[in-house]
C-alpha cells in the first residue's frame, strides 16, 4: 500500500494546497467535487505534484515539510519547468 503526498494548485487564486492520502484518485475527485472544506472555495484545482511513500509516517512528515518555508522553496525549485510551460502558454504561474 502506498501513501501519497500531493500538491494541488487552485486555478481561481493560484494558491497551492498540500495533503496526503492512501487513495490519490479518490481524494482528487473529492477535491474537484468541492467535498474538501480546504479547497472547495478555490475551485477549480489541478494536481501539480505528488510523491508515493511506503510508510504513513513518512508521507505525513513529507506533507509537513512541504507546508514549511523550506518545503515551499523546494517546490518552487522542483516545479520550475512546470512554471515555464504554464507561462509559455499564457496560463500564468
Amino acid at each position: 500500500m502506498f501513501f501519497y503526498t500531493y500538491v494541488l494548485k487552485s486555478l481561481a487564486d493560484g494558491r497551492r494546497y498540500v495533503g496526503y492520502t492512501t487513495d490519490l484518485n479518490k481524494r482528487l475527485e473529492e477535491h474537484r467535487k468541492g467535498l474538501s472544506f480546504s479547497t472547495k472555495f478555490r475551485l477549480p484545482i489541478i494536481l501539480i505534484y505528488y510523491e508515493a511513500c511506503l510508510n504513513e509516517k513518512d508521507a505525513k512528515r513529507r506533507e509537513h515539510y512541504l507546508k514549511s518555508t523550506q518545503g515551499r522553496k523546494f517546490l518552487g525549485l522542483r516545479l520550475q519547468e512546470y512554471k515555464r510551460v504554464k507561462t509559455a502558454f499564457g496560463a500564468g504561474s
